[in-house]
């Protein structure tokens, strides 16, 4: 009888704990930064013991490196369901796509947690942050080429890539003035229709 060499079931169950951990984590750190963010505090949000959570993690500079690329990961795959979804429209996928990628975040920040981005940008976490932002921009200018648009723009002198910049940064700003998801989602909202625009004359 061949070996089976099919995952075993206990592997996955463990993943599923680390992923509802990391989840509870998020949870955490977004609420009260991570300074203020304890790991007895995130054991009690994660229902596990103190030494059980440091059974995952020996530190909370691991468990914060953990949470954030797991979050990255998470935000990522969500955003590329939505970019990829051949049900909707380029205009709903764009916005699906950022909605998934930045409104999921939007108005989770506690106030405590100013000090998060100074983290990020001072650890080796801002490598995991700036290649999944990558990976991001990279499927959304997909999207943006197979559309039509870019051959719509080029008469301007506009690239792809440089819809794509404008939009993305036009995001960011909304991210940080907008104080609700549902805010959020209404500016880029506007802000896709008029990108595509072109794609309506067009029709």
């Amino acid at each position: 009888m061949g070996t089976d060499t099919k995952t075993p079931a206990r592997p996955a169950a463990e993943d599923a704990r680390r992923h509802r951990l990391l989840d509870a984590a998020l949870g955490v750190f977004l609420r009260y930064g991570f300074r203020k963010t304890s790991m007895d505090e995130v054991a009690r949000a994660a229902d596990i013991s103190r030494q059980g959570l440091y059974l995952h993690f020996a530190t909370k500079e691991e468990l914060f490196q953990a949470t954030l690329r797991h979050a990255m990961e998470g935000a990522l795959q969500r955003a590329r369901e939505g970019l990829s979804d051949g049900s909707l429209s380029v205009e709903a996928r764009l916005v699906r796509g950022f909605d998934a990628w930045m409104g999921h975040f939007v108005g989770s920040v506690g106030a405590g947690a100013s000090d998060l981005t100074e983290v990020v940008n001072g650890t080796a976490a801002r490598e995991v942050v700036v290649q999944h932002e990558a990976l991001f921009v990279e499927a959304v200018t997909k999207v943006v080429r197979a559309s039509g648009l870019a051959a719509a723009y080029k008469p301007a002198g506009l690239s792809a890539r440089q819809l794509v910049d404008t939009l993305n940064a036009t995001a960011r700003g909304l991210k940080h003035s907008g104080d609700t998801r549902e805010a959020f989602v209404d500016g880029l909202t506007l802000a896709v229709r008029a990108l595509c625009m072109p794609l309506g004359a067009a029709r």
